[in-house]
């Protein structure tokens, strides 16, 4: 049996699978630390079977990342090194990042000659003796984390590698970051995505570490496994490695819970929380990426996200009657304290579904006294909104199947804008939980190749091939892997007839591991 559990920020879902049925599920408030709510929501889930369960394996998505980047809170002291010199003189590494996000990683940049042209060709050697020198002075300067990043690296990447000996041969305890390994084409955007990477190494090895042993409090000594935001698996020794891929981990395993529990695999999810809204597009069962670069923590980024539209509208949404006005302020986990049906004294999104008649919870009769024309007003503003994000994940005008999912769906009608069927499952409220639950182990990987050098079927089998291997790497079932999704992009502002190749694989999990 699986334990899957999707941390919110109201609420910590926890559901026990035992393979396509499920067994239980629990709820409990997230909590400021988030690894008290997981102990929380498993304790709870163990209790509603008294009898003992074999527990194979604990799929957990968590907001520990997001929430450090976003709180700049137990970053590690990180250093950029980029291989570039005499280029890229005129935008230094971390030119684009909030001053305070900047601060909080200390700050360090350096750039050493080296990196490679378009087409492979060196821009200079590598400066081998200056990269000592600039590991020696980040290692005086307590640099726990080094982002590597040489100018087209994707295309050749023999630049980060040799410079990544060096710094391993001078402090072989450093934690190091290749560009190559964590972004995409775009020198700044893979740059700043290798970065986020590397600063948040300590914080993933104690989170991960924290989470293993309250399992093990519990009694638990199954595997445990990480949610990637492409809506597959990592274990342990791989999220400690990539524990950026974890942001936007919730929103994806939504998306997939609600693909399985709805049979939709093409169609529009929208997930509504106890703080937010997310609303994306489903392809073929996944979530559809996003093609463009995207900030994240207030840092321009190119590494893959679930192509997500979010809005500040959730159950725990505030509400101000005079002058109107919906949010963004949440009440978040204190919905049941603070909420009028449960005795609170903010009005909030909640309180006017239970005024509608669209939910029971709490004390109806505490929200009796609401006006008519204030309950009928918010409702259709709330309907608006979703209407309108739904239209902006669509690429189409047609209509779409629509899969309501989250607790806070209650705010909603059976029937949207956009729509050719509004569905809402069974256990719609623990969709986010369910996709952790029944996730699978992926790897991705994307690579620049000319085919004036090697035939196109040549690279995708190659990059296939790496696919399968990162796939492997991450804990899959060697025997199960199989590609799902090959992208060829032709770059036809660089010669040679180059093309950039993108190939996702995914498995099961290995349960040898």
């Amino acid at each position: 049996m699986f334990i899957g559990v999707d941390v919110g920020g109201t609420n910590t879902d926890a559901v026990l699978m035992d393979g396509s049925q499920l067994m239980g599920a629990a709820k409990a408030p997230t909590t400021a630390d988030v690894t008290s709510g997981i102990v929380a929501a498993i304790a709870e889930l163990l209790a509603q079977n008294p009898r003992g369960v074999q527990v194979d394996a604990v799929m957990v998505g968590t907001t520990h990342f997001t929430n450090a980047l976003l709180e700049r809170r137990n970053l590690s002291p990180t250093a950029v090194i980029r291989l570039s010199l005499p280029a890229t003189q005129l935008l230094p590494p971390l030119v684009d990042w909030p001053a305070e996000l900047k601060d909080a990683i200390g700050g360090f940049t350096y750039m050493v000659g080296g990196g490679h042209e378009f087409d492979g060709r060196e821009i200079s050697p590598l400066d081998r003796e200056e990269l000592r020198n600039t590991v020696r002075d980040l290692r005086d300067q307590g640099v726990r984390a080094v982002a590597l990043s040489g100018v087209f690296s994707l295309v050749n990447p023999v630049h980060e590698t040799e410079a990544a000996a060096i710094i391993r041969e001078e402090t072989p305890d450093m934690r190091l970051c290749l560009s190559h390994e964590n972004g995409r084409m775009g020198l700044l955007e893979r740059e700043n995505a290798a970065t986020l990477n590397a600063c948040l190494g300590d914080i993933a090895a104690l989170t991960i570490r924290g989470i293993g042993e309250a399992l093990e409090s519990l009694g638990i000594t199954a595997p445990l496994y990480m949610s990637q935001n492409d809506g597959t698996l990592m274990d342990t020794e791989f999220a400690s490695r990539f524990p950026v891929l974890t942001i936007s981990s919730g929103p994806t395993n939504s998306m997939r819970g609600a693909a399985w529990l709805s049979g939709v695999r093409d169609g529009i999810v929208v997930d509504v929380g106890g703080t937010s809204t997310d609303v994306g597009a489903l392809v073929k069962g996944f979530p559809r990426e996003a093609a463009v670069a995207i900030q994240l923590a207030g840092v321009r980024t190119n590494f893959r996200m679930p192509d997500m539209v979010s809005i500040p509208l959730g159950g725990g949404t505030a509400v101000e009657p005079v002058p109107f006005r919906i949010g963004p302020e949440s009440v978040g986990y204190r919905l049941t304290e603070r909420a009028l049906v449960f005795g609170g004294g903010t009005l909030t999104t909640t309180d006017l579904a239970v005024a509608d008649g669209r939910a029971g919870l709490g004390d109806p009769a505490l929200v009796e006294g609401l006006e008519r024309p204030l309950v009928d007003s918010a409702m259709a503003e709330i309907r608006h909104r979703v209407e309108t994000a739904i239209d902006r994940v669509k690429l189409s005008g047609g209509d779409a199947p629509v899969v309501l999912v989250g607790g806070g769906s209650i705010l909603l009608d059976d029937e949207l804008a956009g729509a050719s069927q509004v569905l809402r499952p069974r256990h719609a409220d623990v969709a986010n939980a369910i996709g952790a639950a029944i996730a699978q182990v992926g790897g991705q990987v994307e690579r620049v190749y000319s085919l004036e050098q090697a035939g196109r079927e040549e690279a995708i089998a190659d990059c296939s091939a790496a696919a399968v291997q990162r796939a492997v790497a991450a804990g899959a079932d060697p025997a199960t892997v199989e590609v799902v999704e090959i992208d060829e992009v032709p770059l036809s502002y660089v010669p040679s007839n180059a093309t950039l190749v993108r190939v996702k694989a995914v498995g099961d999990l290995n349960s040898m591991i």
